[in-house]
């Protein structure tokens, strides 16, 4: 099989490139390793930046996003018993997040891609690129029982940490910068509504604790737990005995119980690889990047990686200029090292590492209580919560 952009992955950042290049009229193929069941079932992310909904409506998949999505326009910051708002439209310009879960994002792009798209290949494992540094790279991989070969003009690896494509740029052109937190999340789907009307982030003594939700009818919660925690040390009274603890300010609010559905513990880290092309291989997505998700950074960084890629290669197509090409890497860089930095500053604020210190405490409060009552501080939050530009 032959095809101009061969994309590995059909998570939000290969569908919705493949759905930006078909929109261009740039023919594309996606493998997906897995089957379509598991790939419209994987839980991820569910916030949404202004720029990323602005993008899924252009092109056409925000139909169902827009019905069942829940826009927000704030967030809450809760420390030392006090609840302080982040009111996004007055400090961005009017711009605001929705709460919109990934599965349905991915639900959304695999229904449009089957319907008018580029062919979309499920249970096809990549095996292996090669020839990155030709103009010709090949795609190896396995389907039905038998090893096949996508040749094309480029390779976009959108197959995440755990995939083949960042393997295929070599050792010595790679250069990998990580931070490994010494803490994880505890994250739990609850049969009840939210207890809140915007995302409550709670900085506390006894560790960090975040609100969300799912839908009007479910809820979803985080707790900071201790790297290496089992899930099922948790038992139900005792993750709802915490988050009480967590979220308790002075004033009237009551965090309602229900029956908890799911538990996960989800490990932290900071991690990003450069560059993000080698020769006609190119990266994108957690194959290149992955942020702790304090920040609700992930998905929407895949986000902004694709919409410039695609951007690229339909100027390539259109004028026959390869220039934002060349620069894809560097553009994108500069954009993943500043939402790295968000992430990075919105974790460490919030959490509380194991044996720290009183002046570290000290600290935090700090530069939570700045937010809250100076408005550069509270500004520089909500722009970069509610997404910059992507170019």
């Amino acid at each position: 099989m032959r095809t101009t952009v061969g994309i590995i992955g059909a998570g939000p950042a290969g569908l919705l490139l493949a759905r930006l290049l078909h929109r261009a009229g740039v023919d594309s193929v996606v493998l997906e390793s897995r089957d379509r069941a598991y790939a419209e079932h994987r839980q991820r992310a569910g916030v949404l930046e202004q720029g990323t909904v602005d993008i899924l409506r252009a092109c056409g998949a925000g139909e169902r996003m827009d019905r069942q999505g829940l826009v927000h326009h704030g967030i809450e910051l809760r420390f030392e018993r006090r609840a302080h708002r982040i009111d996004f439209p007055s400090l961005t310009g009017g711009r605001g997040v929705m709460i919109y879960a990934q599965t349905e994002v991915v639900k959304d792009l695999i229904a449009l891609q089957l319907a008018d798209g580029g062919p979309l290949l499920f249970e096809a494992r990549a095996l292996s690129v090669e020839g990155a540094d030709t103009e010709r790279p090949v795609v190896r991989y396995l389907r039905e029982g038998r090893e096949q070969t996508l040749e094309c003009d480029y390779v976009v690896g959108c197959d995440g940490f755990h995939g083949i494509a960042r393997n295929a740029v070599p050792e010595r052109v790679r250069r990998t910068y990580e931070r490994i937190y010494p803490y994880s999340w505890l994250g739990v789907l609850a049969d009840v509504p939210p207890s809140c009307e915007e995302l409550i982030y709670a900085h506390s003594r006894r560790g960090f604790a975040l609100h969300s939700m799912r839908s009007p009818t479910v809820s979803r919660l985080y707790l900071q737990v201790p790297s290496g925690d089992d899930a099922a040390a948790w038992p139900d009274e005792r993750i709802w005995d915490e988050l009480d603890a967590r979220f308790a300010i002075d004033g009237q609010w009551r965090l309602e119980r229900g029956q908890i559905t799911a538990k996960s513990v989800l490990p932290m880290r900071s991690w990003v690889t450069e560059p993000m092309r080698y020769g006609r291989l190119l990266l994108a997505g957690d194959a290149a990047h992955i942020v702790p998700p304090t920040g609700a950074k992930g998905l929407n960084l895949a986000v902004g990686d694709v919409v410039v890629l695609a951007r690229a290669l339909a100027e390539l197509k259109e004028s026959g200029s390869a220039a934002a090409l060349d620069a894809y890497s560097d553009t994108r860089l500069r954009r993943v090292w500043r939402a790295e930095h968000f992430s990075y500053f919105m974790t460490t604020t919030l959490h509380t590492e194991p044996g720290q210190s009183p002046f570290t405490t000290r600290l935090q409060l700090a530069q939570l209580d700045r937010i809250a009552s100076a408005t550069a501080a509270a500004t520089e939050l909500a722009e970069n919560y509610t997404g910059l530009p992507f170019t």
